[in-house]
């Protein structure tokens, strides 16, 4: 994760993602996804001060913001003491400025009350604009940032000059020498550190936690600040760093044992990972204040160009108020305002005997907090508030950095050694870690898990059976019974590596769901590699159908198992949309359609869960004669998988594009948002497809709502 040192050609590829280019008028970077500011900080003229906006703002395939300045601009102003330049279009402006509004300067209008419990009663309620506007003194956008805009597809910047060409894509001249082209659609690199990766797949324990991050944005030498909380087997990430899933992946964790998120606030080195996570795999709970969520949705509505009523349909947010205790996975949590220069929360846990605290960022100096009592910017009660910092807690995780944002290490490391020795400090730099302190510096890697020794609660094995009841498919349609059922007929089986769960053949005699670990499934013809992972589930086929195995199903990691019995499966399902989904899932699902899924260079990027829900909603369709699939036009009913055959699309009686087996027909996100198509396919030939009816999509998009954004924005009819 070494920074650049030195530019050997005009025009560098950043490690992250974005263009660097080295000009007569300074370094001028094209895109900007986040953390490229730790790729430049090391170069001879240190962080670029001209920054260009790139065609899109927001990749939604990655789920990453492509004009992450918030770290520039600080580093700029106050280390640099100049301004930052950012050249945009006029349309472009107006949503980045509402977006770093949110981030630099907080909401500009706050109403914390409804985030307070009692508050209407006369309950105490923070000044927390009168601490925002502390922080953030005399300065005003004019001071750090210089908007610059492109008047009709060009700008000139003293010899340098850069045009949008009809493509959308950069020409930059020097002089009248055309001296680089650089793409409008900037691409993202994940980069990260791992630690080690894990032999066998991650098992989560009763309480642990794992930082994903120990440090800060300007920290070229390790991953910005982010870790998970483990409760009851089950994860909740705090403040998701980028790129996340893919550090918990290259770690040997299944992304899918976290379930909840918990933002802290609207900082880019806290929530930049944050609409990453959500649009993964299933329906994520985010909690947070209502004034923080509220900040987020303005931010990444400005971002995306989406509309804050689509952004919530991506995720359930549970709103925490201060006051009042919210319980998850078995732990109490109780929520406080930190002092920070934007709303941030901080919080308590409570889990069996064990107690835990995280500071979130926040300046815990009492110096400061002092000078600000005297000073009239907090009372006195809000003083005492930040004194009574609960020191009590088994384990401190508190963050430290630069004043006057941060809590100086000087401080912490002041602190009795009592406290010192349960504190793990976060949010750091190892370099500005003081070498003679009892204090523990947070350590990334899922190796360096921080475990809590407590006792097991009565209702362990039933909660995990019942968590990986949620996360399937099936879960919302069931009632009471028939959860309760379910906790009856489960049977908990542990498999080694390297043994055969089912063989081909064999008279089937279980369903099984996957708790823990991998299997393969086997067979002649299958394209690629068939991994199914927790909470995934098997055998059904040979269940309902009454054949043979079809399959073989190998352990590639030991496994945790729950299995149910024929007799008792059948009768779990009888009667149930799970039984209608399953019998729809056996008459699609075929090496054939896992093929084309797997050769799609669309569909490929689904995990196998989510390509075997659509297995499930698959109808296959013949068409003989030419004709109209889809009307530029008209309403959008179905979408489209091609089996077999070729389609021709049109915009205005202009084609644009030949389709065939693998692609796919029908804008996901217009059908979801009831939105007339915008092309014309015809089919001139004989047409096989796989049709998937509306109703049946807006169900899968529930469930699984990022799909349709990261299929949709990749082409524009392809998705």
């Amino acid at each position: 994760m070494e920074p650049l040192k030195n530019l050997d050609a005009t025009v560098t590829p950043l490690p992250r993602g974005g263009y660097l280019v080295n000009s007569p008028e300074g370094y001028i970077q094209f895109g900007s996804p986040p953390e490229t500011i730790k790729d430049t900080m090391a170069l001879p003229n240190s962080v670029p001060r001209i920054f260009v906006l790139p065609r899109a703002m927001f990749d939604w395939r990655k789920g990453i913001n492509l004009v992450d300045l918030e770290f520039p601009i600080y580093y700029n102003f106050f280390l640099q003491r100049t301004k930052t330049r950012v050249i945009c279009t006029r349309d472009q402006s107006a949503r980045f400025m509402k977006a770093l509004q949110e981030a630099l300067f907080g909401p500009k209008e706050l109403y914390i009350e409804g985030d307070v419990v009692g508050a209407e009663n006369g309950g105490y309620v923070p000044g927390l604009r009168s601490e925002i506007d502390y922080f953030r003194g005399s300065i005003r956008f004019r001071d750090v940032l210089s908007l610059s805009m492109f008047e009709e597809g060009s700008i000139s910047l003293g010899k340098v000059k850069i045009k949008i060409d009809q493509d959308g894509d950069f020409e930059v001249f020097f002089g009248s020498k055309k001296t680089a082209h650089i793409p409008g659609v900037i691409p993202c690199k994940p980069m990260y550190q791992i630690g080690q990766r894990l032999p066998e797949p991650y098992k989560p324990p009763l309480f642990g936690v794992t930082c994903l991050g120990p440090s800060h944005g300007f920290d070229p030498t390790a991953n910005t600040s982010g870790y998970i909380i483990w409760l009851n087997h089950a994860g909740i990430m705090i403040d998701p760093p980028i790129n996340s899933t893919e550090w918990l992946e290259s770690s040997n964790v299944n992304p899918k044992l976290i379930d909840s998120i918990i933002l802290t606030h609207c900082h880019a080195d806290h929530d930049a990972g944050t609409l990453q996570k959500i649009l993964e795999e299933g329906k994520v709970t985010v909690y947070s204040t209502k004034t923080v969520m509220r900040s987020f949705l303005k931010k990444y509505s400005s971002l995306t160009g989406e509309p804050v009523s689509f952004l919530v349909r991506l995720f359930d947010f549970r709103p925490v108020y201060i006051g009042k205790p919210v319980f998850m996975h078995g732990g109490q949590f109780n929520f406080f305002y930190m002092l920070h220069s934007i709303p941030t929360i901080g919080f308590t846990l409570k889990f069996q005997d064990q107690t835990f605290v995280y500071s979130s960022d926040h300046q815990g100096d009492p110096v400061l907090q002092k000078k600000l009592l005297d000073e009239g910017v907090i009372d006195g009660e809000r003083y005492q508030q930040l004194q009574n910092f609960p020191w009590d807690s088994n384990v401190v995780y508190h963050e430290s950095g630069i004043a006057p944002l941060h809590t100086p290490i000087d401080y912490l490391n002041s602190l009795p050694k009592k406290i010192q020795k349960k504190t793990v400090v976060y949010h750091i730099a190892k370099k500005d870690f003081p070498k003679n302190t009892n204090l523990t510096l947070a350590t990334f890697g899922i190796e360096n898990t921080l475990y809590f020794k407590t006792k097991a609660p009565s209702y362990e094995k039933t909660y995990m059976i019942l968590n990986a009841l949620k996360h399937l498919d099936f879960f919302e349609s069931l009632n009471v019974e028939k959860i309760q059922e379910f906790v009856t007929i489960v049977e908990a089986r542990k498999v080694s590596k390297g043994e055969h769960i089912i063989r081909k053949g064999e008279v089937g005699k279980y369903f099984y769901i996957i708790r823990m670990g991998n299997v393969s499934i086997q067979a002649e013809g299958l394209i690629g590699r068939k991994l199914l992972g927790t909470y995934e589930y098997f055998g059904e086929v040979a269940l309902l159908s009454e054949v043979p195995r079809t399959v073989d199903v190998v352990v590639e990691t030991d496994v945790l198992l729950y299995a149910i019995e024929k007799d008792k499966f059948l009768s779990f399902i009888y009667g149930t949309e799970f039984e209608k989904t399953l019998r729809r899932l056996i008459a699609n699902r075929s090496i054939e359609t896992w093929n084309i899924m797997e050769g799609s260079p669309y569909l490929q990027r689904l995990t196998t869960y989510q390509k075997t829900w659509l297995e499930s909603i698959l109808v296959p369709k013949e068409f003989e004669k030419p004709g109209v699939l889809i009307k530029e036009g008209k309403s959008l009913e179905q979408f489209f998988i091609i089996r077999e055959g070729e389609v021709e699309v049109s915009k205005e009686s202009r084609v644009v594009a030949a389709l065939g087996r693998g692609d796919c027909i029908g804008a996901i996100n217009r059908i979801h948002e009831d939105e007339m198509a915008e092309f014309t396919v015809r089919y001139k030939g004989p047409l096989s497809v796989f049709a998937v009816e509306r109703n049946d999509l807006l169900d899968y998009l529930e469930g699984n709502p990022g799909i349709g954004m990261k299929l949709a924005y990749d082409y524009h009819l392809r998705g």
